[in-house]
């Protein structure tokens, strides 16, 4: 297997926040997506569209510490603007999420 490496100055383009679920539902009409309502300090409220209704009920998201990617440029979801990306581990049950041990403030950076 060959590994595609990438610089330290492409992976610092790429801005990692801890985010704060404020609020989280299910997207009507659709089986897999919810709408999340993310805190992400001082920058401010995003809308994420995430493929987990699957696995996770919006009980299951809501008030949980995330891992967003914040400069993800925006896109449309069923017809929902998706201002990000929370970060999650494949695994054979289920994706698991990526959060932080401990109280972190949502919008910290990690690096």
């Amino acid at each position: 297997m060959s590994q595609d490496y990438v610089s330290y100055e492409e992976f610092m383009k790429i801005d990692l926040r801890v985010g704060y679920v404020k609020e989280a539902e299910k997207v009507k009409g659709s089986k897999k997506l919810l709408r999340l309502i993310v805190d992400l300090g001082e920058l401010g409220t995003r809308q994420i569209i995430a493929g987990l209704g699957e696995w996770y009920s919006p009980e299951d998201l809501k008030n949980k510490y995330i891992i967003v990617v914040a400069n993800l440029k925006p896109k449309r979801i069923f017809g929902l603007l998706s201002e990000g990306m929370l970060l999650a581990a494949d695994s054979e049950e289920k994706p698991i999420l990526l959060t932080v041990m401990g109280n972190v403030k949502p919008g910290t950076r990690i690096r």
